[in-house]
């Protein structure tokens, strides 16, 4: 704070040399002139001294017989005036601190937090329906009337809180995170379990539905394993009617399984030449303004560097600048060899086996070949495997009504 203030006042570093610069220091003392980091310089010494001060040495500096001169001068009072006569300048500053004040008026982001089941682009969307976005003042946004829009909007959103902080709009929501119910079906229209391809039965474990297959059984692709359809049973052992359920069972099948890759002999790579072209952009609001330009080369990618200025930033005003370097590079075609084909064809095979092995696959035997074709190499596997079998499917339903007549006349003829 002390600094500050001397700085606002003003104040000089100056020199004193003579024949008692001692005395000299000893008088400024006495009549209450501050001076301070005093160092002396061969015969005399520096030292800093106020601007107020520096008008009373006069009579000192006769009465020691010592010389002063000035060596810098610092503060506003100094300062001030160099500025005056950089019109441009002052001009630039005070657009600044107009622009500063003007944009403070008006919000430049918005952001939302806690929206998990509704996504940005519909609340972005119900935003834009109810006049609010980026670039509107403050004073035109009613944040409780908001709130309130936006618990009527979304039945799902149980809470919400809108406020400004700087240029700034900040949504928080709270989603209702409960379960939602639904009815279950009260009764089931059942579903077997069919085998997806041709194999043999390993093992099998039923927990509901009826088995169609043993363990070593020999099924065909689209074959019933379990069934959802349950007999029920009269007292003479005649079907009375069926109940249907979703069948659940473990079921393991052993059956072929092919694999194959197939890699081109040739490929391209690029190879950069070292030409790079440059341009500079300005994104404003989501949106880019550069100059127009030709294309730089018949084959390029480019790297975007972008930056946002420490002002904008603070302001929250979506402002940012950025180069995109075009770097220039050739198609170039090379030929993989014996052992580039082989490492390449076998990191695809451990993929393929690492997935499997993800899926619960079991494999038993494999018998693995690459070949050559007439313009790649070619890689073909066989496999013996062992995994979970069983694809849903609906259960077919089975109407009773001949055997509901028959029991319907033998009443009759009983009666």
């Amino acid at each position: 704070m002390v600094e500050l203030l001397k700085y606002i006042r003003g104040y000089l570093r100056i020199r004193v040399w003579g024949f008692s610069p001692e005395r000299f220091m000893n008088l400024c003392s006495n009549k209450g002139i501050l001076l301070w980091n005093i160092v002396r310089e061969g015969d005399g010494y520096c030292m800093n001294v106020n601007l107020r001060g520096f008008w009373e040495l006069r009579p000192i500096v006769r009465k020691t017989g010592t010389r002063v001169a000035v060596l810098e001068r610092y503060g506003l009072p100094f300062f001030l005036p160099k500025l005056v006569k950089r019109k441009v300048f002052v001009a630039g500053l005070v657009l600044t601190l107009a622009f500063w004040f003007f944009s403070s008026d008006y919000i430049w982001n918005i952001e939302v937090s806690g929206n998990y089941q509704i996504t940005d682009d519909m609340f972005q969307s119900f935003l834009k329906d109810n006049q609010v976005s980026i670039g509107m003042r403050k004073d035109g946004l009613d944040i409780e009337e908001l709130e309130k829009e936006i618990r009527r909007q979304f039945p799902q959103i149980t809470w919400a809180s809108a406020r400004l902080s700087g240029t700034k709009l900040l949504i928080d929501i709270k989603e209702n995170d409960a379960p939602i119910l639904t009815e279950e079906k009260e009764v089931s229209q059942g579903t077997d379990l069919v085998a997806e391809y041709d194999g043999r039965v390993v093992s099998i474990i039923v927990r509901s539905g009826v088995p169609k297959v043993s363990i070593g059984d020999v099924v065909e692709k689209g074959s019933i394993l379990v069934e959802g359809r349950i007999p029920i049973y009269n007292e003479d052992a005649t079907i009375r009617e069926y109940s249907y359920v979703d069948a659940d069972a473990d079921i393991v099948m052993e059956h072929s399984a092919s694999y194959t890759e197939e890699l081109p002999f040739d490929y391209v790579i690029k190879e950069y030449t070292g030409r790079e072209k440059k341009e500079h952009y300005v994104n404003i609001g989501g949106k880019d303004w550069k100059l127009p330009g030709d294309r730089p080369f018949q084959v390029y990618d480019s790297i975007i560097r972008e930056s946002r200025p420490v002002l904008f930033e603070k302001l929250g005003i979506p402002v940012f600048w950025g180069d995109v370097t075009h770097r220039e590079y050739l198609n170039v075609e090379h030929t993989y060899t014996v052992e580039e084909a082989k490492v390449l064809l076998n990191q695809k095979l451990r993929d393929f086996l690492l997935g499997l092995d993800e899926k619960g696959v079991q494999i038993i035997e494999k018998n693995v070949r690459i070949e050559t074709k007439d313009d790649s190499w070619l890689l073909e596997g066989e496999f013996l495997v062992q995994e979970p079998a069983g694809a849903r499917r609906d259960t077919e339903r089975v109407v009773m009504e001949e055997t509901e007549d028959k029991d319907s006349r033998e009443e009759d003829g009983n009666g």
